[in-house]
């Protein structure tokens, strides 16, 4: 054991010692916070503000279609039709014409077949399902008035039903729309991180054995302490780097909850008269508010212990694969048709996750977080929903045997392949390693 724990702890040292490992672990969250503002800065600046001159011949969408800041709508004379058809092609002020023809007799097909929108260069698809949208909404007023059908007779009837969801196994709490997304926002979060941890810090492990082995540092390593010890070092090495890195960034995602929950609240009550215009520009933060308040209603303790556990057990489970595949071959070359058994159950219990949103119960998410080979994943992405505490224990229980299981199999093809050179391993003879 004395062994085991000076590896783990050169091991740990190594990497969290590199000014890499620093900056990446501090960095990461405001990196990938700054990497979606940069991509919605990329969607705003390719936004484009289309300018319409619309030549209205029934004169019965003017003042009734509204400009926004992305189109425009300018009235122009039915007179000037022609002329302006006739210039648009030298007219870069304008982008295009919209002419409305009159409507005969409530002829409402006939008023569509004559629409026409003409333009002198390429306007986006959002754009033109924006000025269908508009006619459509004038056109929808004008049918129900030939019904007879009153404005806020319409509206009373278009009105949305909002069901009121009572939660009695989370303490009768409400369970709003926002609840139902941030779940699975989390949900979908969480498993994701989990997947690529496994596999990123799993290949990891692989490649440091594999550069031992080809370094002959082994050869030495090995005369000292035994190979077993020298893999569960390696491994739970890594393991301490990986859990430093959470615990960093959960807390700086509580206390970024915690913030958002606080700060922004304050600052809304703080805006004088309420003044629309300052309230307008807080929708975001309003959001924000709302989302992180909603993240602080769930069950964090629970959560985070599960993640943390299944984790653990998942990446140790998932590294011993890894070090025993290190360990048997030459290159990284030959690890290619290896590392496929490691990632197919992974990818299986990370897409079959994505039906966990409609039914997080059902009986498929209840096998995928139960199966030891696809529990990791999908266990972390039921969480947020809430799971039975038998099951979560059961799963927690069937992992860690096979966890235990799978070290002892890994150790077996560690303690011959770390030594064994020039011999490609096959399926075959990794089975007669694990026999010896």
């Amino acid at each position: 054991m004395n062994n085991i724990y000076l590896i783990t702890k050169r091991e740990f040292l190594t990497q969290v010692k590199k000014k890499s490992f620093v900056l990446l672990t501090l960095l990461a969250p405001l990196m990938i916070i700054g990497f979606g503002a940069v991509i919605g800065l990329m969607f705003k600046a390719n936004e484009s503000h289309t300018k319409i001159e619309v030549v209205d011949n029934s004169g019965l969408f003017k003042g009734q279609i509204k400009s926004n800041e992305k189109l425009n709508y300018i009235f122009v004379s039915a007179s000037d039709e022609k002329s302006k058809i006739k210039h648009l092609k030298d007219n870069e002020s304008v982008d295009g014409i919209l002419v409305l023809p009159s409507i005969n007799e409530q002829n409402f097909d006939q008023f569509q077949k004559n629409t026409r929108l003409i333009i002198n260069n390429k306007i986006g698809f959002d754009t033109k399902m924006q000025i269908v949208s508009d006619i459509n909404s004038v056109i929808r007023k004008e049918k129900i008035k030939k019904l007879g059908i009153a404005e806020t007779q319409l509206e009373n009837l278009d009105k949305s039903f909002e069901l009121k969801t009572i939660n009695v196994s989370n303490d009768d709490k409400e369970d709003s729309d926002l609840t139902f997304g941030v779940k699975a926002g989390l949900s979908m979060a969480l498993m994701y991180v989990t997947f690529m941890f496994i596999i990123i810090y799993g290949v990891r492990v692989m490649r440091s054995v594999l550069e031992e082995k080809n370094n002959r540092v082994v050869e030495i390593i090995i005369s000292s302490v035994k190979p077993f010890e020298l893999m569960m070092g390696k491994i739970l090495g890594v393991t301490l780097v990986a859990l430093t890195q959470f615990i960093v960034w959960i807390t700086m995602s509580v206390i970024g909850a915690l913030f958002l929950n606080t700060g922004f609240s304050s600052i809304q009550k703080s805006i004088p008269g309420g003044d629309q215009s300052m309230i307008n520009k807080l929708d975001i933060t309003q959001i924000a508010t709302q989302v992180s308040h909603s993240l602080l209603e769930l069950n964090f303790p629970l959560i985070i212990f599960v993640f943390i556990v299944f984790f653990l057990l998942g990446y140790i489970f998932y590294s011993s694969i890894y070090a025993a595949i290190g360990s048997a071959v030459d290159n990284e070359t030959e690890t290619q048709q290896f590392t496929l058994f490691a990632i197919l159950p992974l990818t299986l219990g990370m897409y079959g996750s994505f039906s966990l949103m409609n039914n997080p119960d059902g009986p498929l998410g209840f096998w995928l977080s139960i199966i030891p080979f696809t529990s990791p994943v999908a266990m972390i992405a039921r969480i947020p929903y809430g799971v039975p505490a038998w099951q979560i224990a059961l799963s927690i229980g069937l992992l860690l045997i096979t966890t235990v299981f799978m070290i002892f199999l890994a150790g077996k093809i560690y303690r011959v392949g770390i030594l064994m050179y020039g011999n490609k391993a096959t399926l075959k003879e990794l089975w007669k390693w694990i026999r010896s």
